[in-house]
């Protein structure tokens, strides 16, 4: 029996779609087809998940929640009530999108907005700013800034670039429930800057969160009287909410067809609902972690788009690959510590970063090339004889990156898209949701809880309760210097769930962040370090 030739396997197993201009590449992977068979009973249970999740049943029984996101982008496939809502909130983005661009809503001055300063953490800031760097313009109506953390220096980063624009600014707060840290804070932050500056903040903020008088942030925007309220629903996880308003409203503010986005989405959507392996790229997309980690994640998934309006793609796929398949526990409540580690940036660069260790160092990865064939609109520059052009050496790179990896046992998979506008973002977003969905089936995961974030949530929480109780007891010490064993031991109860190492750097964090209020003196090691209370 003839040898299977790369070629021959290159047009056994690629996927097109001439409609999105997209194909999908899985030949360089190192998989046989019987893997199709031995995961057959795994992969009736994706199909299964499927439909259930798309029907609307409860697929979240953690939070007692639907998975909806599917909805956002075709409403037809939700229940009635559910798509009327969908359709509703489009509407109320554009519309008010409209105003802003026509200068009928405009900041208190009088002037149009110039700028957008979204105010979000995960997904609420991830997918706008993908979103924002694939496919802004030079002619964009607004410019979009971003507060995304809870570091002071990058919030007031941040509130001087936008200087005087301040007073042109509009604010859009992103939470849910009101009550994540980062956002909250960096809202507060944001209200105090604009109160320096002499504005009235709620003349020039929006929300979008859950309308309940659950969420605080509903409740501030409407006692406040800001001027907009966006819903969201909680059947919208963060990490797929970019096409909901939590996306739609800053790309439909810097002037992107959202309209197209979504029908992109729902076109991959379709295109991934067939229950066909051989035809459906994102089921194929799932088997090809699963065949590559060996079912448990032992290899890291290194992305690599080949196009600079893309460099945030992996840093969003980091969020949803990694908080929705990393789970200590399968469905049946057993620990399984599952996992797919992602990281990568962008070709050609790292062809001049980590693509040396790819090719010669662990193999403990497959590769991800996302190609956009079309590198300009226009005519291209001769660079090199024979008319080569910058988009030929991108080309160039790419493929010999791709074989230079294969020659040496590395796999990877190859997404590639003719052109990159709103209905393909739309499509690429789409088609790594559905792998993520389908993988978590195929091991038998909720890929819809994030359980380990709450945890963190908690010990962060514990942590400030501590950072406290530490200010407490430096404060009572009467001026005297003190040890982090002997401000623990003056903690009292508090202590008992706080080390001497976490009082060690409660008290330095006190140091650092309020030198008028505290001071160090130095020893030869941290145990000989003594802290005071100035005044």
């Amino acid at each position: 029996m003839a040898t299977e030739t790369s070629w021959d396997r290159y047009c056994r197993y690629l996927v097109r779609d001439e409609a999105l201009g997209f194909s999908l590449d899985i030949s360089r992977m190192q998989f046989d087809e019987i893997l199709f068979s031995d995961l057959s009973e795994e992969i009736d249970r994706a199909w299964s998940d499927l439909r259930a999740l798309e029907a609307g049943e409860i697929v979240n029984p953690d939070e007692g929640r639907q998975v909806g996101h599917y909805w956002l982008r075709t409403p037809s496939l939700a229940p009635s009530e559910e798509g009327a809502w969908v359709e509703k909130v489009r509407e109320s983005v554009n519309e008010f999108s409209s105003r802003i661009h026509s200068g009928e809503l405009s900041a208190p001055n009088g002037n149009s907005f110039r700028h957008v300063l979204l105010i979000g953490i995960g997904g609420s800031a991830l997918g706008p700013q993908l979103v924002a760097d694939a496919l802004r313009q030079p002619n964009n109506p607004v410019t979009l800034h971003f507060l995304d953390n809870t570091d002071p220096a990058g919030i007031d980063r941040v509130i001087a670039e936008l200087g005087d624009g301040l007073k042109e600014t509009l604010v859009v707060v992103t939470s849910k429930s009101g009550g994540t840290p980062e956002t909250r804070n960096g809202m507060l932050e944001t209200e105090a800057a604009f109160a320096a500056a002499g504005l009235d903040f709620a003349r020039q903020a929006v929300a979008i969160t859950s309308p309940s008088e659950k969420s605080t942030l509903f409740q501030k925007a409407n006692s406040d009287g800001w001027l907009a309220i966006f819903e969201m629903a909680d059947w919208i996880g963060g990490r797929t909410s970019v096409l909901s308003a939590v996306g739609l409203l800053p790309a439909r503010l810097i002037g992107v067809d959202t309209d197209a986005m979504l029908a992109g989405a729902s076109a991959m959507d379709a295109l991934t609902r067939i229950e066909e392996i051989e035809k459906n790229p994102a089921m194929l997309m799932a088997l090809m972690w699963h065949a590559a980690g060996n079912g448990k994640g032992a290899k890291d998934m290194v992305v690599l788009p080949y196009c600079d309006r893309l460099a945030l793609f992996g840093k969003y796929l980091q969020q949803l690959v990694m908080e929705s398949l990393g789970k200590e526990l399968d469905r049946n409540g057993d620990v399984v510590n599952q996992g797919l580690a992602v990281y990568g940036n962008k070709g050609s660069t790292d062809q001049h970063a980590y693509i040396q260790q790819l090719r010669d160092g662990l193999n403990n990865f497959f590769a991800v090339f996302v190609e956009v064939r079309e590198g300009r609109s226009g005519a291209s520059l001769e660079v090199a004889e024979g008319g080569i052009t910058t988009g030929d050496f991108l080309q160039g790179f790419l493929r010999g990156t791709r074989d230079a990896l294969s020659g040496n046992d590395r796999e990877s998979i190859t997404v590639s898209f003719e052109t990159l506008d709103a209905k393909v973002l739309g499509a690429l977003i789409a088609l790594f949701e559905r792998a993520v969905s389908f993988y978590a089936s195929l091991v038998d995961i909720n890929a819809y809880h994030q359980p380990g974030v709450e945890a963190g949530k908690k010990a962060a929480g514990q942590f400030l309760d501590g950072l406290k109780a530490v200010e407490t007891a430096l404060a009572n010490g009467d001026g005297n210097s003190l040890s982090a064993s002997e401000i623990h031991a003056a903690m009292g109860e508090i202590g008992n769930a706080f080390g001497v190492e976490a009082v060690f750097h409660a008290a330095n964090h006190l140091v650092a962040s309020r030198p008028s209020a505290f001071s160090a003196e130095r020893g030869g090691s941290p145990e000989h370090d003594r802290f005071t209370a100035i005044g």
